[in-house]
């Protein structure tokens, strides 16, 4: 990597749509059941697409030397088999974006979670073929909790390789909304069960059932990471790990937090909680992200947070990229059994 500044500064989760996708959503109806697919138009979706000069003058503008590239909510988990070519087809773009402007981009793999055996299949090629660096899981597939046994290999799948997996909100279910995130105007319940609440705690649930399912315990050398400083779970980590008591789990939930969590900022730019991360995680497990394009603010200002944040120079040097960079050292060396990308 060759930086722009003295101390590069790494954004791990930073968003991206292809054309394709977004005509697939349509297809399928998705506007109707997932009320985020609205949120893609515009100026940002005009960012999202974008992959070349447009997005990297936003990231000079921001004071982001790299940004590692992942799909938005609602992913292709919905899609069941479309979701195969999809996923290999936005992959293959990536790795091309990658290989254009290697100094300033890494990709997360995008998977057809509705598959789970070729989406493993799928995350195998892009780490040992394309050289990515993890995946995104985003929420629920097909109806299954990310802690359902049928999505298993795509976890282990990680493991083994050595990668990490961003859990990124998506929309809480139909049921769900009706029955908590409703009865204001259409604009405010489509908030309240999104970016207002709703997704926060989605992608916080879907940690915890990974936890209380004995994930950690069958792969302890899984990594996890969560956006927005934790999707709320760090806040009530004092309660959670009070269900140790019920769980029955070999590896218990303060452990999990300290050794198999990893926690990005995704733009919420604020200090005391970016202390209070730390205080549960630890400073090493800390990465930086923007959230583009949807936290995008002008004026330097992720440079800003970075110089601002109250971190020594040695934590803050692990916040800006060396947390990352010690996180990704060892993928690719083992291969899953099972999930070779030939």
């Amino acid at each position: 990597m060759s930086p722009t500044h003295a101390m590069p500064l790494i954004g791990i989760e930073e968003h991206f749509l292809t054309g394709a996708i977004r005509d697939a959503w349509t297809a399928a109806g998705l506007a109707a059941s997932d009320p985020s697919v609205a949120f893609h138009g515009g100026a940002v979706e005009a960012r999202l697409l974008a992959l070349g000069h447009a997005r990297l003058a936003l990231m000079d503008e921001t004071g982001l030397d790299m940004q590692v590239l992942s799909l938005t909510t609602p992913a292709l988990n919905d899609l069941g088999r479309r979701g195969i070519d999809l996923a290999r087809q936005a992959n293959d773009a990536l790795a091309e974006v990658v290989a254009r402007h290697p100094d300033r981009f890494q990709a997360m793999a995008t998977l057809p979670l509705g598959e789970p055996e070729a989406a493993a299949r799928e995350l195998a090629r892009c780490v040992q073929v394309l050289g990515f660096k993890g995946t995104v899981l985003c929420g629920k597939a097909g109806g299954r909790h990310l802690d359902d046994p049928a999505l298993f290999p795509v976890l282990q799948c990680a493991a083994t390789l050595g990668v990490p997996v961003l859990l990124h909100p998506r929309t809480p279910d139909a049921a769900v909304r009706a029955a908590y995130y409703t009865g204001f105007t259409p604009a405010v319940d489509a908030a309240f069960a999104t970016y207002g609440l709703g997704w926060h705690y989605d992608a916080g649930i879907q940690f915890l059932r990974l936890v209380l399912a004995g994930t950690f315990d069958r792969l302890p050398e899984l990594q996890v990471i969560l956006g927005h400083w934790g999707e709320v779970v760090l806040f009530y980590a004092e309660r959670l790990v009070a269900m140790d008591r019920v769980a029955g789990l070999q590896r218990p939930l303060a452990r999990c937090l300290r050794e198999n969590l990893h926690v990005t900022a995704s733009g919420m730019f604020l200090p005391h909680f970016l202390q209070r991360a730390a205080a549960v995680v630890g400073q090493d497990r800390l990465l930086f992200s923007t959230d583009f394009p949807y936290q995008y603010r002008p004026g330097h200002d992720a440079r800003r947070f970075l110089e601002t944040c109250g971190l020594d120079d040695a934590a803050k040097a692990g916040f800006a990229h060396g947390n990352w960079l010690r996180l990704t050292a060892a993928q690719g060396t083992s291969t899953a059994r099972g999930t070779r990308g030939e």
